[in-house]
């Protein structure tokens, strides 16, 4: 994700059916802000949120790898966002199971949650396919109830 994606990130988190499960859908300025967050976490991080296209440069949307606070636990999440027009053709459940890929591979991390609004059951389906299944609410984000959806990236064994 670079400056260059400002006018397709613009359009997909500006957009209130791809943004009806979070406050409110964002501004020009705020998608600008998201891809420098992003950038400073690849620098930070090593991973962040990154952009979705098909094989032919066409955007899609975005996934990837954030740090987020879950119950005041910071924990790695994978988020996803799909442009309106795309949803339901299996680019969340793809992109999503390269980064829990990318996690297993990239990071120490034990776990990955995914944290949706009680009612995107769509967002639920897509982390029920890579394997995670719910575990626990979170009460302290920015909306009352947050459903946690949870999997180990490493069995007991390693």
């Amino acid at each position: 994700m670079d400056p260059a994606d400002l006018d397709d990130m613009a359009a997909l988190l500006g957009d209130p059916e791809v943004m009806h499960y979070y406050p409110a859908p964002k501004s020009r300025e705020e998608a600008a802000e998201w891809i420098s967050r992003n950038q400073r976490r690849y620098v930070e991080d090593g991973h962040g949120l990154w952009i979705i296209e098909t094989h032919d440069g066409e955007f899609i949307g975005d996934c990837g790898l954030t740090w987020q606070s879950v119950n005041g636990a910071p924990k790695l999440e994978v988020g996803f966002r799909v442009r309106t027009g795309h949803q339901n053709r299996g680019y969340a459940s793809e992109a999503a199971a390269t980064c829990r890929e990318f996690a297993r591979v990239h990071t120490a991390e034990t776990e990955l949650v995914a944290i949706i609004h009680p009612e995107n059951r769509a967002s639920e389906r897509v982390a029920e396919k890579i394997g995670m299944h719910r575990v626990a609410d979170d009460l302290a984000g920015p909306i009352p109830v947050r459903g946690v959806l949870s999997m180990p990236l490493r069995s007991t064994e390693e």
